[in-house]
C-alpha cells in the first residue's frame, strides 16, 4: 500500500481542514489495519467536557476510508466509493488522547475484488474502536461501505 500516514495527514489539513484543526491524525496504515489518535481538547470538545461524537466519527470513519482508497488505488481501476450507513455506540466518555482503530482492510480487498470481477457494486461493513490512553473502549463505530466500478 502507498499510502502512508504523512501523505494522509497532508490530504487532511488540505481537503478536511475540520478535521485536521480537531487534531485528528493517522498513525498507522498498512494492508489490514488503519489507526487514527485524537486528542479532547477544547476545539473539538462538547458542552460536557469531552470529545464531541463527530470529531470521533471523523477519526473512526478515516480509519475506515483511508483502507478502502488504499485498496482503490492498487486496483489501478476507476472506483466510487460512499458511505451509505453508519451507526455508533458510546460507552465511556472520551478525554484525553483517543486512538481509533479499523481492522478491516481484507474485508475491503475482498469487495473490490469481487467488485473488478462481476461489475457489481459490492457493500462492506467496516467497523472502529475508540480506546483511551488506559485502553479503556470509549466507542465503537461501523461504516457500511459502497464500492461500485465506474463505467469508461
Amino acid at each position: 500500500m502507498n499510502i502512508t500516514p504523512r501523505k494522509l495527514n497532508t490530504f487532511l489539513l488540505v481537503k478536511l481542514p475540520s478535521a485536521w484543526l480537531c487534531g485528528v491524525r493517522v498513525k498507522k496504515i498498512d494492508e489490514t489495519t488503519c489507526s487514527v489518535s485524537v486528542k479532547h481538547r477544547w476545539i473539538n470538545q462538547n458542552p460536557f467536557n469531552s470529545m464531541f461524537w463527530a470529531v470521533q466519527g471523523m477519526a473512526a470513519e478515516l480509519t475506515t476510508g483511508a483502507l478502502v482508497t488504499g485498496y482503490i488505488r492498487n486496483s489501478g481501476k476507476k472506483i466510487s466509493m460512499l458511505v451509505a450507513t453508519n451507526n455508533a455506540t458510546f460507552t465511556k466518555k472520551a478525554t484525553g488522547r483517543i486512538s481509533f482503530v479499523c481492522t478491516d482492510g481484507y474485508l475491503v480487498k475482498d469487495a473490490i475484488e469481487k467488485a473488478i470481477e462481476t461489475g457489481e457494486g459490492q457493500t462492506v461493513w467496516m467497523k472502529s474502536v475508540g480506546t483511551n490512553k488506559e485502553g479503556i473502549e470509549v466507542s465503537v463505530f461501523n461504516f457500511e461501505w459502497t464500492i461500485k466500478v465506474k463505467s469508461n
